[in-house]
């Protein structure tokens, strides 16, 4: 069988559960769809470009987003991230989370593992180091560290972002698809024509793979 040529651009915050989440469900859709040839490229969102550079702490941080009770809103939303999380192979620890990261040096391991190939894997790992493993993914440290266990060579990526490599090109892309009128994550845009927003679950991927396929 002939593949299909498609391309998706995932664009995304690693700090956002559901965006861990609807990479999980866009991945089951793709593995049931072996015969289609995908091009995957994640695109850079930042949900609070206005933080420090070393980041806040988290309580300190969603207290001043959500206020002090959080709303029955901000309760079921975190019920249902909790309940969809087993069932897609995550772990949330929200309640563990120590620090609410600046997501800009994340963002460009990103872009610097899509030069290997390795962006996709990347994200997964970079999702589980932040809402699994606790640790800071916006310290340049412990991306490399990630970076080397994904099969990248810390010691160039380290020399990179102390040259400050890209931060402009990176900044030009996250105003590029605000501007296009991103304004929620996940966006997945199928070959650049349309698009699937928000943690949806794999069949409605899979009916976007098989639209973008014809």
């Amino acid at each position: 069988m002939t593949k299909n040529s498609i391309t998706v651009d995932i664009v995304s915050d690693i700090v956002c559960p559901w965006c861990w989440l609807g990479k999980q469900h866009f991945d089951t859709a793709h593995k049931a769809a072996p015969d289609l040839d995908i091009k995957i490229t994640w695109r850079p969102f930042m949900l609070d470009a206005n933080l420090p550079e070393a980041g806040m702490a988290y309580g300190e941080y969603m207290q001043k987003k959500f206020g002090t009770g959080r709303s029955d809103k901000f309760k079921a939303m975190r019920a249902h991230l909790e309940e969809a999380a087993g069932p897609a192979g995550i772990e949330f620890k929200f309640d563990h989370i120590p620090l609410r990261p600046n997501t800009l040096k994340a963002h460009l391991l990103l872009k610097w593992a899509d030069e290997k190939g390795k962006a996709h894997q990347m994200s997964e790992a970079l999702f589980k180091a932040f809402f699994q493993d606790l640790k800071d993914i916006g310290n340049t440290d412990i991306l490399c560290a990630i970076a080397g266990d994904v099969g990248m060579d810390a010691a160039v990526l380290k020399q990179r972002y102390k040259d400050s490599q890209d931060v402009q090109a990176l900044k030009d892309e996250l105003a590029y698809f605000q501007n296009l009128g991103v304004n929620s994550v996940p966006t997945f845009i199928y070959n650049g024509k349309f698009a699937v927003s928000g943690g949806q679950p794999p069949e409605v991927h899979a009916q976007a793979l098989a639209k973008a396929a014809q």
